[in-house]
């Protein structure tokens, strides 16, 4: 019986490609299972419009790092989204595997810019949306 598996190998992955995640954002498509056959790591970037904000939601059982590239964030996190961080352009931002979380752009005209990456090399599988804790942050300005 002969396989069709393929070796992996280099390749490059044009950044044109986006697609709205669970989350509630757009994402410019990077590396990961579904572009480039990758087996532990998943990275994109990601905009955060001024004004808005990500559903909030965790990654089960993978770890997320982003690096701010622009603009500034506000994080909240927690299992009761009760915990609370800004991260502003050159931060770097840990969050550990199945930590609730919801980020934000608090300006009304700069976008927040960041690359991530994960430990799940697939584009969404990990997501797990939580909506239970949407009212955790109620701000009339993100809604």
């Amino acid at each position: 019986m002969s396989s069709t598996k393929t070796n992996p190998t280099c390749r490059v992955i044009p950044g044109a490609s986006t697609f709205r995640g669970k989350q509630g954002l757009d994402y410019f498509a990077g590396v990961s299972t579904e572009s480039a056959g990758a087996t532990g790591i998943c990275m994109h970037s990601v905009t955060i419009p001024p004004g808005t904000r990500a559903n909030a939601h965790l990654h089960e059982n993978h770890e997320t790092a982003i690096y701010i590239l622009s603009g500034e964030a506000e994080m909240w996190f927690g299992e009761d989204l009760a915990e609370y961080l800004t991260m502003k352009t050159g931060d770097y931002v840990y969050i550990p595997a199945g930590v609730p979380h919801l980020p934000s752009n608090p300006s009304p005209d700069v976008p927040c810019v960041g690359i991530i990456a994960r430990t799940d090399p697939n584009e969404q599988e990990s997501v797990v949306l939580r909506p239970d804790l949407e009212a955790a942050v109620l701000r009339p300005e993100l809604e």
